[in-house]
């Protein structure tokens, strides 16, 4: 493992034609075999989780389970004064007929008026499963269409489950192209600052999007062991440019480093092979890291989670591919052809060499000499303010209120969304349903029917539920189902007190006193109760193989039990800084008009797990190549002050604006209009930026200062490192590890870092 980053790019350097063309029939294959296998979808089984969960199986088994359901509205336009009964009527006979004639349709209800008068409505209920339906809808949204044209005077409006997810789907897809829109420019810029080159600034970019492209392929093809939840492309995209963008950073940023030390003295060849021992095998250990931490999230038995497990693990892993194989071939060419043009040299390209060649300096300049003084000067201060302001910032975590996003999250952009509002005002009696599924033998249908009516009267006598309980039984009367309304929405604490009546008051009470007998309640509020529940089971056992997972790959990588429990703290703290600012956001709504949303005053399920498995990872990336840098100093003997200093110097600017690029794409999606979208990049480009600014030039800095050569117990190699006197030098100049040579291809090379 420790030869591989040189091996493959001796390979690459060699051949470079074979390594880049290889690489174009690899992105395409995947393309190609990923489009004609397709995506395996998650079904509604998939999502399936607690009461509501084995609530929903059960129905399913009577086949008495919920069906997707449209709704089409009949109103008076604005302004236009009381609804036309008679035209009203006309439109919606209009209606029936023409959605009884489609195929999708199963059956369609009779129309009913609203309380007010005002409204008219038409309940359509379409064949398939939930999650099928929106790919159906369609032809349904077509015919109201029709009947809108036809009927000019009137307002016919179409929403429901299947019309909103599609509007999601399409909102969601031009979200990523903002999102694109700005990610990609402002990276270009940034590469443009680090390299002053188009060229080095593009090959980044696109060796990022090839692998986005090839982990997409990649990605359908892994649906058919692991569904896709709908969320894979979105993660791919915003994992993949980060990584594939810093990896290569890493990469490109060693290899002009070695170019300046040598003054242009070495082959192209050469030059990326010594890049390749040190930032290729960095690169290999921050990818396995975020894949390994990643992986944790398959714990979650969470179709979600799994989904943004593999787009991350697929994607990384390509990423990795691609900075060890093409890239080292593409600098062999872009070397190449910078010797040719040297070969025709002008004044203007030998002062441009002449640049080229100086040395790099040891630091970054004044900038970061002054941000890092205060962890030089005073570790101990700096580390104790540090933390508490770190501490500080993660104080509102204490308030912290999770939830399931629900429908009535997302943004009235939609037209279904608005046209669901209208629903909601005119029948407040659909806002929500409950679902009491019970199973039991047939011979005892009787007895259950009994029991479920009682519990129907008690319902009707609680103010938090309305109009008259729904009775349906399967035709072996193995299963029955009774369905309850409450007039409030689904988000509401009204709803969600009527879900905690039935489950601790009227089940126990009426179906729960009948022995043998399976029940539960579903239902949208249960769904969304029921699931951060599940994940708050799964919690700790994903936490604890994170931590775990992060503390071995530590240890693995630096052979330090001190620094593996110092990444861990570290991780921690940055991950609890930014849900503490997360928290103060997103639960609030004085940034509402800022940031684009409207606050539910709680912070999505999913956020807090997917923040700290991504988190461990991405950091893992600064962790290594940071201290990376400050071990081969040490390893040569450079007493640890020096190579803290040297290592953190040395990385500033690459760390700097690997985290721009990071932050960038991060704070993309804070533009999207999902509301779990925002957060996730929001608490990501925080998180970032706290690791990189504050963790990274002013914690570990000052506990590595303070804690000395202890910092790499019980690494016995750094022990006799460190026992030889070294006298400190800029990081250029230093000597090698014993036996290094700096030789073209073929040649020894510098011993891998152990």
């Amino acid at each position: 493992m420790k030869q591989l980053p040189v091996r493959a790019a001796r390979w690459s350097a060699l051949h470079p034609w074979r390594a880049i063309v290889g690489w174009l029939v690899f992105v395409v294959l995947c393309l190609g075999i990923g489009s004609a296998v397709g995506t395996h979808g998650a079904t509604t089984e998939d999502y399936r989780v607690g009461e509501a969960g084995r609530a929903e199986a059960m129905a399913a088994d009577g086949h008495l389970q919920r069906r997707p359901t449209e709704q089409v509205l009949i109103s008076a336009r604005p302004g236009a004064g009381a609804l036309d009964k008679a035209a009203a009527d006309a439109a919606a006979r209009d209606v029936v007929a023409r959605m009884e004639r489609l195929p999708e349709v199963e059956t369609v209800a009779p129309p009913r008026m609203s309380k007010d008068g005002e409204t008219l409505l038409v309940e359509v209920t379409m064949k398939g499963s939930e999650l099928d339906a929106k790919k159906h809808v369609d032809p349904l949204r077509a015919q109201s269409a029709a009947v809108q044209k036809d009927n000019p005077r009137l307002l016919v409006e179409e929403t429901g489950s299947p019309s909103i997810g599609k509007g999601v789907d399409a909102q969601r897809g031009s979200d990523l192209a903002l999102s694109e829109a700005i990610t990609l420019p402002v990276t270009l810029i940034t590469l443009l600052v680090v390299f002053g080159s188009v060229v080095m600034a593009l090959v980044p970019l696109l060796l990022a999007l090839s692998s986005i492209a090839a982990a997409m392929g990649l990605s359908m093809i892994a649906s058919h062991l692991s569904p896709d939840a709908g969320v894979g492309n979105n993660v791919i995209l915003l994992i993949g440019l980060a990584v594939g963008v810093d990896y290569t950073l890493f990469y490109l940023k060693r290899e002009r480093e070695e170019r300046a030390r040598t003054g242009g003295t070495l082959r192209p060849e050469a030059l990326v092979e010594l890049a390749a021992a040190t930032s290729g095998r960095a690169v290999v250990v921050s990818g396995l890291a975020v894949i390994a931490s990643t992986a944790t999230l398959y714990l979650a038995s969470d179709v979600i989670f799994s989904s943004l497990a593999t787009g991350t693990v697929v994607v990384v892993a390509v990423a990795v591919v691609s900075s060890l194989t093409v890239l080292p071939a593409l600098l062999v060419k872009i070397g190449q052809r910078a010797e040719r043009r040297a070969a025709n040299k002008t004044p203007w390209r030998e002062r441009r060499e002449r640049r080229a060649r100086r040395e790099p300096r040891t630091g970054s300049g004044r900038v970061w000499a002054a941000l890092m003084r205060p962890a030089t000067h005073h570790p101990a201060r700096t580390l104790c303010v540090s933390v508490l302001v770190m501490l500080g910032l993660a104080a509102p975590v204490a308030g912290l209120n999770l939830t399931e996003m629900s429908r009535d999250t997302h943004s009235r952009a939609i037209p279904a969304m608005r046209t669901y509002d209208r629903l909601n005002e005119a029948f407040p009696e659909l806002r929500v349903t409950h679902q009491v599924v019970v199973r039991a033998a047939a011979d005892r249908a009787g007895e259950v029917t009994e029991a479920l009516r009682e519990l129907g009267r008690r319902a009707q006598g609680d103010p938090l539920f309305t109009g008259s309980p729904r009775l349906r039984t399967s035709a072996d009367h193995t299963v029955s189902v009774l369905e309850l309304s409450v007039p409030y929405l689904g988000d509401s604490t009204e709803a969600r007190d009527s879900l905690g009546h039935l489950r601790e008051d009227y089940l126990p009470a009426t179906v729960g006193a009948l022995r043998g007998v399976q029940y539960g309640v579903t239902g949208d509020v249960a769904r969304y109760a029921d699931y951060p529940a599940h994940q708050s089971d799964k919690l700790p056992l994903v936490i604890g193989a994170l931590l775990l997972v992060t503390f071995a790959m530590t240890v693995l990588a630096f052979r330090s039990v001190v620094l593996g429990l110092v990444g861990v703290v570290l991780n921690l703290l940055s991950a609890a800084a930014a849900l503490g600012l997360l928290v103060l956001v997103f639960q609030g709504e004085w940034a509402e008009g800022l940031l684009g949303f409207h606050s539910t005053g709680s912070i999505g399920s999913r956020v807090p797990l997917f923040l700290f498995v991504i988190l461990f990872g991405l950091s893992m990336d600064y962790q290594v190549f940071v201290v990376s840098r400050i071990r081969e100093a040490a390893l040569r003997g450079v007493p640890t002050r020096t190579a803290v200093l040297e290592g953190i110097g040395s990385s500033a600017r690459v760390v700097t604006s690997a985290a721009v690029v990071m932050v960038t794409v991060f704070a993309s999606f804070v533009f999207l209009h999902l509301i779990e979208m925002k957060q996730i990049g929001f608490v990501l480009a925080a998180a970032v930026l706290l690791d990189a600014f504050i963790i990274r030039i002013m914690i570990l800095p000052s506990v590595m200062l303070l804690l000395g050569k202890a910092s790499w117990w019980p690494s016995r190699g750094m022990r006799r490192a460190q026992s030889t006197a070294v006298r400190p030098g800029p990081v250029g100049d230093a000597p090698g590890p014993v036996g290094e040579a700096r030789g073209p291809v073929g040649e020894t090379v510098p011993a891998d870092v152990r």
